[in-house]
């Protein structure tokens, strides 16, 4: 598939009369089925097509017109409302406090690497409220998005514990991570309003304005790719310790991370990588699946901008969580972070009835690319 993408990208056709346009559109639509097979994990079934385009029914274009005029604007504006609120408490509830900064970030600052800030470690009542108003404002945001009702499950331990993990413990030890599959970025809301806790973001976020305060009260994880600095350790470097002290201390920010690396439309399970799983502590696994009827709440081969548009246009949303018990690690686990990941992704995929897939990220990049190529010829 690579050296094919690469054919078609390495001749840009000079002329709209020498463009290889395909015979009609039954062929692209054999081809794009042919490559949704192929990359079935990334591809959308719902009623609005690959990449959101349709063909669109009758009856769903008078549905999508009339909630662009009476849904949308009003959602919009509550949203907004609801993001500037929050922003402002985070604002009022950390002024004159300094953000925290270990000794290790302001060494890498000196080197080049990213400076890790955040108000996540701030204690007392403050803290306290941040934390209560994010939950419950990161709950109003997924009703005002129609998610109105978001049912939980939590399976009896004994039928999910595993040969290789789960052993009988006096005193139940803290988890250090929360790992959960990934769908969309309203994986995000779900988890703020459920139990707040840090993510992993790009620098940027922390320079946005209203987000980036907020990214720093969740205690966000910032990484940069680019950064070449000796002294730089690193992302699960600094995931690593954040999750040991999570494991250890109870006042410690909780860290939530997607150890697939990026979304699928939530009937498979990639491959997980092994950042949340190299420090050995227990983890909490948890599963989010978005069942639909009309639009899917999958972010795969849509721009954000038409996702959210329909997200809007639809009246009522669903989403079902799964709550696993926490996992505890064997010493084999513990000494084999890949083992520790590959039992936590089976027995995720076993009670989420989700299929295990190999694909990953690259995988995604040419079938988003080769899909591009696909309706620009059409």
């Amino acid at each position: 598939m690579e050296s094919e993408l690469k054919e078609m990208n390495s001749n840009p056709p000079s002329s709209k009369e020498e463009r290889p346009l395909l015979k009609s559109e039954s062929d692209v639509s054999a081809a794009i089925e042919e490559l949704d097979k192929k990359f079935a994990p990334y591809a959308r079934t719902d009623l609005y097509g690959t990449m959101g385009l349709g063909p669109f029914p009758a009856t769903e274009k008078v549905k999508l017109a009339v909630a662009m005029v009476t849904l949308v604007p009003v959602r919009f504006v509550l949203a907004m409302s609801i993001l500037v609120l929050y922003y402002l408490v985070c604002r009022v509830f950390t002024l004159f406090s300094a953000p925290y900064r270990g000794a290790e970030e302001e060494e890498e600052e000196e080197g080049g690497g990213v400076v890790q800030e955040d108000y996540a470690h701030m204690g007392g009542w403050r803290r306290s409220v941040i934390v209560g108003s994010g939950r419950f404002l990161s709950r109003v945001l997924l009703f005002v998005f129609g998610f109105y009702w978001i049912p939980e499950s939590c399976p009896d331990p004994e039928t999910t514990s595993s040969e290789e993990g789960e052993g009988d413990k006096e005193e139940p030890e803290r988890p250090g991570v929360i790992v959960s599959n990934h769908v969309s970025y309203l994986d995000i809301l779900y988890h703020m309003s459920a139990s707040f806790p840090s993510f992993v973001a790009k620098r940027s976020v922390g320079k946005l304005p209203l987000v980036g305060l907020i990214s720093k009260c969740l205690g966000c994880v910032y990484v940069q790719r680019e950064a070449k600095s000796p002294d730089f350790k690193g992302v699960s470097g600094t995931v690593n310790e954040r999750v040991r002290e999570a494991h250890r201390n109870k006042s410690a920010p909780t860290i939530m991370l997607f150890p697939e690396g990026t979304t699928t439309n939530g009937d498979y399970l990639l491959t997980f990588k092994t950042g949340a799983f190299l420090a050995g502590t227990p983890v909490l696994p948890v599963i989010l699946k978005y069942p639909y009827e009309r639009f899917s709440a999958a972010w795969d081969t849509i721009s954000g901008a038409r996702h959210v548009l329909f997200l809007l246009c639809q009246f009522v949303n669903h989403l079902e969580v799964i709550r696993l018990p926490v996992y505890y690690p064997s010493q084999e686990e513990k000494d084999n972070p890949k083992l520790y990941a590959s039992n936590v992704r089976r027995l995720m995929a076993s009670e989420g009835n989700m299929i295990l897939s190999d694909l990953g990220l690259g995988d995604k990049r040419i079938y988003h690319a080769t899909l591009n190529g696909l309706f620009c010829k059409s």
